[in-house]
């Protein structure tokens, strides 16, 4: 389908909204009518209020809700002064695709580029067009990877899909505006009859009486009913909209391949598949690991430490390059499933591009650090920026000791109530003076159904593995505070304890039973750990 047949489509979707509207405010305006004519007095007067009512949302939905100019997203805006390498690899491609470049390049903080285009007058007149450019997405791909994607998303500039995308919006929000009046105004009335109804039974409880169930069902129907009717029309809308979309998606594909070659082209969704998990583990299991601490890693660290994962993770990565999803990532995603978008490019013909050397696509850019640095410098809070930096090594240590301290408040908490101290050497002291302590300190912790049910010998075997965990939180909090262990960084696996000596961990053990046993030996953790 053309350009001018999509505008056409567009623009007849967005009248039915517009149509559908005017139908059912004629419809609203011949009940008035009707009650007019045949009915009198306050009856009719009651239906023209009603009809007046569920005419203001349709009202709203047409001309008092604005479809608000999208801002652009925040990111570093860079000149081709700044970055002439870049800004010569996107001119290029545009040129390879046969449009007009960006007028502005946005690095963002996502594993994604994207496009958008400020056109007016319904998407006929062209306006200011942004490329956002993730770092986290040039961090995991090679040149010709970059190109590639680059070629999609100047691909949706060529088709003018970019103009077309703020009339097909326009409909979507005035849609689900209009449906959100309505569902507002439901939940409204009936939010008004409970509290009418409690009222009214409050007032029976104060006089003795007994108060009748709250009933709301019936409130706020016609409503609802009104909702259904719009929501009816925007799921033919999304999937007229979205097959559309669709095929958009596949023609940018094609694009991305004439431009980079098959291969590349394949290649870069298959990595893209692989970096928008790896970046999220990334995000929550290292970058905002010490933000509990009051720690961020170095600057530009924060989104740059991605290319320490990547480098260690590579056999996980090439398993999620193959694990494609073969469905879309909702009803409504206006990409087809990954898997049929890799296979379509996979089946084209050999181009002779296979193999083609490129350089990573951070080199692109004359300073891959200043730029992330920057970056963080636009997208974290004030809040996050104002945290400690510290190196990866130090961040990790300082984190984890921290999580570890606050995680022996437990145990701590539990000596203090038996008139023991918080640390180690005060629990063998207990236990030697009192073994009892153990099970009465295990008591203060939560159980299940089952241990709180038990009672003797079976209630001591389900709090010894508790009271043998909470005194190992001491002996690492101890450790950690003589400086006698450390916790290291590691990209390829959760951090670990290093502790003092060579097969510490395989002495710890026993020592550790020997304080849980029925008879108390509190000796060898002693010697192994308060020792000088």
């Amino acid at each position: 389908m053309g350009a001018s047949l999509r505008a056409l489509r567009a623009l007849v979707l967005l009248a039915g909204f517009y149509l559908l509207s005017v139908v059912l405010l004629a419809v609203l305006g011949l009940a008035d009518w009707a009650a007019f004519s045949w009915l009198h007095g306050a009856l009719a007067g009651k239906i023209v209020i009603g009809t007046v009512v569920l005419a203001i949302p349709i009202v709203r939905g047409m001309f008092m809700l604005r479809t608000p100019r999208a801002e652009p997203m925040p990111g570093v805006r860079v000149t081709e002064a700044q970055e002439p390498a870049l800004w010569r690899a996107v001119r290029e491609t545009a040129d390879q695709v046969g449009t007009r470049a960006p007028d502005e390049i946005l690095l963002i903080d996502e594993v994604n580029a994207a496009v958008s285009e400020d056109a007016e007058l319904l998407g006929l007149r062209s306006g200011t067009r942004r490329l956002y450019l993730g770092l986290p997405l040039m961090t995991g791909l090679d040149e010709m990877q970059l190109r590639a994607v680059l070629a999609h998303e100047m691909g949706h500039y060529a088709n003018l899909d970019t103009r077309l995308t703020p009339l097909i919006v326009r409909g979507r929000a005035q849609l689900v505006r209009t449906i959100g009046h309505f569902h507002d105004r439901a939940d409204n009335a009936e939010a008004k009859e409970r509290a009418k109804q409690e009222k009214r039974a409050e007032k029976r409880i104060a006089k003795g009486k007994k108060a009748k169930a709250i009933d709301t069902e019936g409130e706020g129907i016609t409503y609802r009913a009104m909702a259904k009717i719009y929501t009816g029309y925007a799921h033919f809308y999304m999937r007229a909209t979205l097959s559309s979309s669709r095929r958009q998606e596949l023609a940018a594909d094609l694009a991305s391949v004439r431009v980079a070659g098959r291969d590349s082209a394949a290649s870069a969704l298959r990595e893209l598949n692989a970096l928008g998990s790896a970046h999220d583990f990334y995000m929550s299991s290292y970058a905002t690991l010490g933000v509990g601490a009051g720690l961020l890693p170095g600057p530009g660290e924060v989104f740059g430490g991605l290319r320490h994962l990547l480098d260690a993770r590579s056999a996980e990565l090439q398993e999620m390059r193959e694990d494609l999803s073969t469905e879309p990532a909702s009803p409504y995603d206006s990409h087809p499933a990954l898997a049929e978008r890799v296979a379509r490019i996979e089946a084209l013909p050999d181009d002779g591009r296979a193999g083609q050397a490129a350089r990573p696509a951070l080199e692109l850019l004359s300073s891959p650090q200043e730029a992330l640095a920057a970056l963080e410098q636009v997208v974290l809070t004030p809040e996050a920026l104002a945290l400690t930096r510290v190196s990866w090594e130090e961040l990790v240590h300082r984190s984890m000791t921290t999580y570890v301290g606050r995680g022996a408040e437990e145990i701590r908490e539990a000596l203090t109530a038996e008139g023991a101290g918080p640390g180690l050497g005060d629990l063998l002291d207990a236990v030697d003076a009192d073994p009892a302590v153990r099970w009465r300190i295990a008591d203060r912790f939560p159980k299940s159904d089952e241990a709180r049910a038990a009672t003797g010998r079976t209630a001591r075997e389900f709090a010894r593995p508790v009271v043998r965990r909470a005194v190992e939180r001491l002996v690492t909090v101890e450790l950690l505070a003589r400086g006698a262990a450390r916790w290291e960084l590691s990209w390829s696996d959760q951090a670990t304890l290093s502790y003092p000596v060579p097969g510490f961990e395989d002495e710890l053990g026993p020592a550790l039973d020997a304080v849980v046993a029925d008879l108390p030996d509190t000796g060898l953790l002693r010697k192994l750990v308060l020792a000088p």
